[in-house]
């Protein structure tokens, strides 16, 4: 009879862990699929990267961003919700001048806004009060600040298709840095 009740706790204890683990690794598989088509929708938006060199900028992404060994799993989530987030109220902004099709911008933002969601019932699940502390981590004041300094940077550029085109490029490559936060959930 012991036996018995003390692998029904063993069980128990693991089940949590092995649920946990399936949803990151069901989360990072739609996540990378939902990454990949933002990329293709950035990259179906007009502009030409090289007519707009004069206009490039470094806007210093995060090095934690670059970096993201030290993220844990629901860390790395809370950042690319972040991220995404940011990248979101970006293309709310004018983006008139570009000559976009506003159809694929309105794709891309359905897209954004589906991986927040997704995102964000994990991290409820997941953190719970904790999400809420963890907002205001230096990892996330870097992203808001580097986030502002691309819309400082647009408005400053009357929203020009050059600064759109070279924002385009920055954001492009900002889904390569949430794949690399990705990989998080396999371990």
């Amino acid at each position: 009879m012991n036996n018995r009740c003390i692998l029904q706790i063993v069980l128990l204890l693991c089940f949590p862990t092995t649920t946990l683990s399936l949803s990151y690794h069901l989360l990072r598989l739609q996540q990378s699929s939902s990454s990949l088509e933002c990329q293709k929708l950035l990259q179906q938006l007009n502009g030409r990267p090289a007519d707009c060199l004069s206009d490039r900028m470094d806007f210093k992404i995060p090095k934690e961003i670059k970096h993201p060994q030290q993220f844990q799993k629901e860390h790395a989530a809370f950042v690319i919700y972040e991220m995404l987030q940011d990248i979101f109220v970006i293309f709310t902004r004018n983006f008139s001048n570009t000559g976009w099709n506003e159809t694929i911008v309105k794709d891309l933002r359905v897209e954004l806004h589906q991986q927040m969601d997704l995102l964000e019932t994990t991290l409820e699940k997941k953190l719970g009060e904790e999400n809420k502390s963890w907002g205001n981590s230096r990892t996330i004041l870097h992203l808001k600040s580097y986030y502002w300094r691309i819309l400082r940077y647009l408005k400053a550029k009357q929203y020009s298709s050059c600064a759109w085109t070279v924002i385009r490029m920055e954001l492009f490559w900002n889904f390569s840095f949430i794949n690399r936060l990705m990989d998080h959930f396999q371990n």
